[in-house]
């Protein structure tokens, strides 16, 4: 793997890493039960923000794409994952959202003209097990509609993402960054006045705190990161890194909060670390193997 490739799989990795840690900030920050709030604060004021310093509108045929963008990568997607979180389990809900890189990879091979290997298969469905030893608790309860809308929310996400890697934006990268934000707060907006009214009248520190945080790190910089991540990578490639949010926020939630974490979660998070390492290692050695030179054929003597 080149070192240009690993760095840009290295950066790319913070976002969902840093999205990993949306949990502990969620519970020990902001107040309890305005996950909408939360994720319309999460998107709308960063996303402002980045079309203010890059003073840089879409034009023509980007502002649809900006708005489609913008729905599926942060409105609906938040959306969906609030309906999910509220009816199931969180290691439900990270179970089947775990699909989402094999959606990406279908979706992939039929939108990019990505090939479908089966190591690609396999390493997918290595994640979700790995995931699923992660979080996933014996006495968990199903919900139709819960699994609907996480199974859902993995659908709009591989979607937006191999539509962010069809659709090249012809602007700068935090610009393309803020369209995107701008547009899925905006859908955000009235669907958490609606389902839990206004904001709280009065807000501690610790929260103003909270909300900073998911909107210049969980988001602006977070989400920089992710759609440059979609540019420079494989579509595919770019969602299997987004397993490493159940992996950090496990992690975090031991060293922060003081979580249990049995042997059948340390070994479950290292099946979605080498799903990582396999998914990424693919295509480098393919790309070896094509530009390897081809060997020289002996030579025969020629008599005159």
């Amino acid at each position: 793997m080149g070192n240009s490739r690993l760095a840009t799989l290295l950066l790319t990795a913070l976002a969902p890493a840093v999205w990993g840690t949306t949990y502990v900030v969620t519970t020990e920050f902001l107040p309890p039960g305005r996950p909408l709030l939360a994720a319309v604060v999460r998107a709308l004021p960063a996303g402002l923000v980045l079309v203010a310093v890059t003073r840089r509108l879409p034009r023509g045929s980007w502002w649809w794409r900006a708005a489609v963008l913008g729905a599926l990568n942060i409105g609906a997607f938040f959306a969906l994952l609030f309906v999910a979180a509220y009816r199931l389990p969180g290691g439900v809900a990270a179970t089947v959202g775990a699909v989402q890189p094999l959606l990406a990879a279908g979706l992939s091979a039929g939108l990019l003209g990505e090939r479908l290997s089966l190591r690609t298969v396999l390493a997918g469905a290595a994640g979700v097990a790995g995931v699923s030893l992660l979080v996933l608790r014996a006495d968990a309860r199903l919900d139709a509609l819960g699994v609907a809308a996480a199974l859902g929310g993995a659908v709009v996400m591989a979607t937006g993402v191999v539509l962010s890697k069809r659709w090249a934006s012809p602007a700068p990268l935090l610009a393309t960054t803020g369209w995107q934000l701008v547009a899925g707060g905006i859908l955000l907006l009235p669907v958490a006045l609606l389902v839990e009214g206004p904001p709280p009248a009065s807000l501690t520190g610790g929260n103003l705190a909270g909300y900073a945080y998911l909107a210049v790190v969980g988001s602006a910089l977070a989400y920089a990161l992710w759609f440059r991540g979609i540019r420079a990578l494989p579509a595919t490639d770019v969602t299997f890194l987004g397993l490493l949010s159940p992996v950090v926020a496990t992690t975090v939630g031991w060293l922060a909060l003081g979580q249990d974490l049995a042997p059948a979660q340390v070994l479950g998070g290292l099946v979605v670390l080498g799903s990582l390492v396999v998914a990424q290692t693919r295509r480098s050695r393919a790309s070896a193997e094509q530009k390897a030179p081809l060997p020289e054929m002996p030579r025969t003597s020629q008599r005159s």
